[in-house]
């Protein structure tokens, strides 16, 4: 999309009212130059911050937000064709990085905002940056490090097809099925296939709701409910299969308490740090994040999966999640009770600081 357009949705998303090239004396007014590109906090930062002007990291205005009769008199002049430079002299001049924060909460990273002067020469390159910033900072090993270089190559073709994210969605959801129903009759390798589409796909989805700004809350519930749900079911129907080959394992209902109990009890751990501390227990200190890249989690167990089918031992592959779960559930309950002995107030993201 260009520029303009992009900024359009931003101002939607955000409750902005457009007014075109007028203002009254008491309306607060956020006029953007298209351009360049913004990031959607730094507009949301920008228009919480009236009477300054945000110039890039070269020093060049791409934006004001006033109010009053000055800003009145400012649109007048802007709309004449003046430079934002000239129109509010008294203005102070601020970056991305003095409006915006580097922390991204809800992505878990720590990253500039955008803003970027837009020319033929650099599209490619700005698209990329775009991407990158959808990105989720604190994740797993499979996500972070392989699922990137493909899925904006996917993002990008969908956003050129018209392709929704709910569409994707809905396609990973199929996956799910598929996965589940091969992995209960013993046919691994094709559930695994159908399984790493599934996951990749779960990563294109949510990329392609930022990049776009079509996110919505139906979305994030559809996405976020599958994501949530479908590990326990895929693992139970794994068992079935493995029981039903020439590797039965013994204490199955055991193991299968353990994978799925453990997954459970996890997720509500989770739940709960964030509501004692008002942050993902993954942001908390480098080592929640770093060990948010191997914690029993479906992309983790997955790998350990696919390398016991590899071999022809699906059942070894079981155990090793089944263990690795237990494991991963003592660190998390571990991570809860540092939590609680931390002094009040001390317990913030890393990445904030």
């Amino acid at each position: 999309m260009s520029s303009a357009e992009r900024l359009q949705r931003i101002f939607r998303r955000l409750g902005l009212q457009e007014n075109g090239a007028t203002a009254s004396a008491t309306q607060a007014v956020l006029a953007v130059d298209a351009r360049w590109v913004f990031d959607e906090a730094l507009i949301r930062a920008l228009a919480q911050q009236p009477n300054v002007i945000l110039v890039d990291d070269d020093g060049v205005p791409a934006a004001i937000h006033g109010q009053g009769e000055a800003m009145a008199v400012a649109l007048e002049r802007l709309a004449a064709g003046e430079d934002i430079a000239a129109v509010a002299p008294d203005y102070p001049r601020l970056t991305a990085l003095e409006v915006g924060s580097t922390y991204n909460s809800e992505l878990r990273k720590k990253e500039p905002p955008i803003l970027r002067r837009l020319t033929t020469a650099n599209v490619r390159e700005v698209e990329k940056r775009l991407f990158q910033g959808s990105y989720k900072g604190v994740t797993d090993l499979v996500t972070k490090y392989v699922w990137p270089a493909p899925a904006r190559v996917v993002t990008r073709w969908c956003a050129l097809a018209g392709v929704t994210p709910n569409q994707v969605t809905f396609a990973s959801f199929l996956l799910v099925l598929a996965a589940f129903a091969l992995f209960w009759t013993g046919h691994f390798g094709w559930g695994l296939v159908a399984a790493w589409g599934m996951t990749f796909l779960d990563t294109v989805d949510g990329k392609l709701a930022r990049v776009t700004l079509t996110s919505s809350k139906m979305g994030n519930v559809f996405d976020h409910g599958i994501d949530l749900i479908h590990p326990p079911f895929w693992w139970w129907a794994w068992l079935v299969g493995v029981q039903a080959g020439p590797h039965p394992l013994g204490h199955a209902e055991l193991i299968l308490a353990v994978i799925v109990g453990g997954y459970v009890v996890q997720r509500m751990l989770e739940g709960v740090f964030l509501g004692l501390f008002k942050v993902e227990m993954h942001a908390w200190r480098p080592f929640d994040s770093f060990f948010r890249l191997i914690t029993a989690r479906r992309n983790p167990n997955l790998i350990m999966l696919t390398g016991a089918s590899l071999v022809g031992r699906p059942d070894i592959g079981l155990l090793l999640v089944a263990i690795w779960t237990a494991l991963s559930l003592l660190v998390h309950l571990v991570q809860v009770l540092q939590g609680l002995i931390t002094p009040r107030g001390q317990v913030t993201s890393w990445l904030s600081r």
